[in-house]
């Protein structure tokens, strides 16, 4: 038995089998006499991959975010958080996120004892139109606050950090709500367990929560943060020693 504690290391998608940014982290890999294979891979809005089809197929589990799903010949189908696809082996498909959503699922599959590889077609709508609604709408995070607060504006930012860079431990004055646009960071809650952040989550930290990490990661990371402020009210960071 081999336990693998997060945070994993994360890849982009090769351009020749992904239209937009898609990153895939490997959770397990062929094994002794094991064949399969588990990816998770998380697409930013708008990202697809490319018409393929599997030897043995593929076994696809959505775990956030919406997408579209659909086989050659067929029309593309919403799938949401709790969906699974089973894809027949050989046939052709394609998998992503909406337009305005991002999508992470768990690509599952058995790989060929031949070594036989899964087979690239070319963009999806190239020649047959994705079927699939052109807009859609997501509740990505609905945060009660936790005791009344006076608002009268909310500040936004768009933060980058740079590769390997740390914000250390710190407080902010307010709540703040975050969307990470590219990159990735670990993040914590001091307390809680560490997490990777990557396109398309988002996070949330109550007013004068303590922030253990918010470390970005050999990409970088850039994200937009919500400021909601009262009154006479400026947003800050306050670096703690310990």
């Amino acid at each position: 038995m081999h336990v693998r504690h997060l945070p994993a290391t994360s890849t982009a998608a090769p351009a020749e089998a992904v239209t937009g940014s898609a990153w895939i982290t490997a959770l397990a890999v062929p094994d002794g006499p094991s064949r399969t294979r588990v990816d998770r891979v998380h697409f930013a809005p708008g990202a697809r991959t490319h018409w393929h089809r599997h030897p043995l197929g593929q076994v696809l589990v959505v775990t956030e975010g919406t997408g579209y799903v659909q086989r050659r010949g067929g029309p593309a189908r919403l799938i949401r958080p709790g969906d699974t696809v089973r894809v027949a082996a050989g046939e052709w498909h394609w998998h992503g996120a909406t337009d305005t959503t991002p999508m992470t699922h768990l690509a599952i599959e058995e790989l060929p004892g031949d070594g036989t590889p899964t087979e690239l077609g070319g963009p999806a709508g190239a020649g047959e139109p994705a079927t699939a609604p052109a807009v859609t709408r997501t509740v990505v995070l609905d945060q009660r606050l936790p005791a009344p607060r006076m608002i009268d504006r909310v500040e936004i930012r768009r933060i980058t950090i740079a590769p390997g860079e740390t914000a250390g431990l710190h407080v902010h004055n307010g709540p703040v709500f975050g969307s990470i646009e590219t990159g990735s960071a670990v993040y914590q809650i001091d307390g809680e367990p560490e997490s990777v952040l990557t396109p398309g989550d988002v996070f949330y930290e109550p007013e004068s929560t303590r922030i253990a990490r918010f470390d970005a990661q050999a990409d970088g990371v850039t994200f937009v943060a919500h400021f909601p402020v009262g009154p006479g009210e400026t947003p800050s960071l306050t670096i703690l020693d310990s």
